[in-house]
């Protein structure tokens, strides 16, 4: 039985250890891959075995071979074992951002793994396969980030990545000095586009997060007026009850 031992990028693979077994496990031969990738192993007859290639720096490929009374030629196709790391920092300060979330996934979306840096912003990420992905990286009081990063044949690519603080704006919404409950808060961006919307608490507390820099406006408002019409005969009305809601609700 003769070959070639190729990488992923078909380039030949020398130093690649060739073993043939038989199908119960037993070691039949050996060979090691030249130069050019080529290598022959002995059958001790007509059958079927198993071929095993192994190489540092790639994935043990191992396939059923059938032999005949003729020589066979085989050909063999290691993956890489690529990895990615990386350190995360802030863009601000160059401090290292430690427990953000790294999460790769592939061109399809499908998560591949999850991750979390370390206490100097590293993270290590392995058995990954040759090709393009998606890096994204979450951490609170830093906005999120997303870039593609291709993934080399084999060892191990390497990335820097910056995240830029998310500001934040925080206040409280008082009436005649009492804290407001559920009162509606709207922030505006300088280009007159509503950025976020939310409702304050029981204690009249409202807050935006993860903002750009710049320029925005804050408009705080309570429930409008509801106008109702109610008909006196004499009587007492005890059951005339208003609902007050806030606009498209």
């Amino acid at each position: 039985m003769r070959g070639r031992v190729f990488g992923a990028d078909r380039a030949p693979v020398a130093g690649s250890a060739v073993t043939l077994v038989s199908l119960g496990g037993r070691q039949l031969g050996r060979s090691v891959s030249r130069g050019d990738g080529s290598y022959e192993v002995d059958a001790p007859g007509a059958g079927s075995y198993v071929l095993i290639a192994s190489s540092e720096g790639y994935q043990p490929q191992a396939s059923t071979v059938v032999v005949d009374r003729e020589p066979v030629a085989y050909d063999v196709v290691l993956s890489g074992t690529s990895g990615l790391a990386g350190v995360v920092r802030s863009a601000d300060s160059g401090t290292a951002v430690a427990g953000a979330v790294v999460i790769v996934t592939d061109v399809r979306g499908d998560v591949l793994t999850t991750e979390r840096t370390d206490v100097l912003g590293e993270f290590t990420v392995t058995n990954l396969a040759p090709g393009p992905v998606t890096l994204a990286v979450d951490s609170a009081k830093h906005r999120p980030l997303a870039q593609v990063v291709e993934i080399g044949a084999a060892g191990t690519t390497r990335v820097e990545l910056e995240l830029w603080p998310g500001a934040q704006v925080r206040g409280t919404v008082r009436g005649a000095g009492v804290p407001l409950s559920d009162a509606r808060v709207t922030l505006v961006d300088s280009a007159g586009n509503v950025v976020a919307t939310t409702r304050t608490g029981p204690d009249g507390v409202h807050a935006f997060s993860d903002l750009d820099t710049g320029a925005y406006t804050v408009i705080a408002t309570g429930y409008p007026p509801q106008v109702t019409s109610v008909a006196l005969s004499g009587t007492d009305v005890d059951n005339h009850d208003i609902e007050l809601a806030h606009v498209s609700e």
